[in-house]
């Protein structure tokens, strides 16, 4: 799972998280969220240049890597770097992003 900080939902335009917490934009809401899962367990070891993976919401995320630093890129060409990674949970790993990833639809 990629997590983004608060910090990143402050960087989307002004009024975007008071909309999709509206009732009727909640399938749009869900699908960003599920945009942010993916199947599987990879930690940041596993994350290579180049690699795509794809989400539960069903497009795909493209890894990007220089060194330690990891950079995950949406459909869309938006980047986030992965500032916490690893973080272990009985469901997964957690990867906390600076940035809100969106899928095209």
């Amino acid at each position: 799972m990629f997590a983004p900080t608060n910090a990143a939902f402050d960087k989307l335009p002004a009024g975007t998280v008071n909309t999709l917490l509206l009732p009727e934009n909640k399938q749009r809401l869900s699908t960003i969220l599920a945009y942010h899962v993916v199947s599987g367990r990879l930690l940041a070891s596993d994350l290579q240049d180049g690699q795509q993976l794809t989400t539960v919401e069903g497009e795909t995320l493209t890894v990007g890597r220089n060194g330690n630093v990891v950079v995950v890129r949406d459909v869309r060409g938006g980047t986030a770097t992965i500032t916490i990674s690893n973080v272990l949970s009985r469901n997964g790993v957690t990867h906390v992003i600076d940035t809100v990833l969106m899928p095209t639809k």
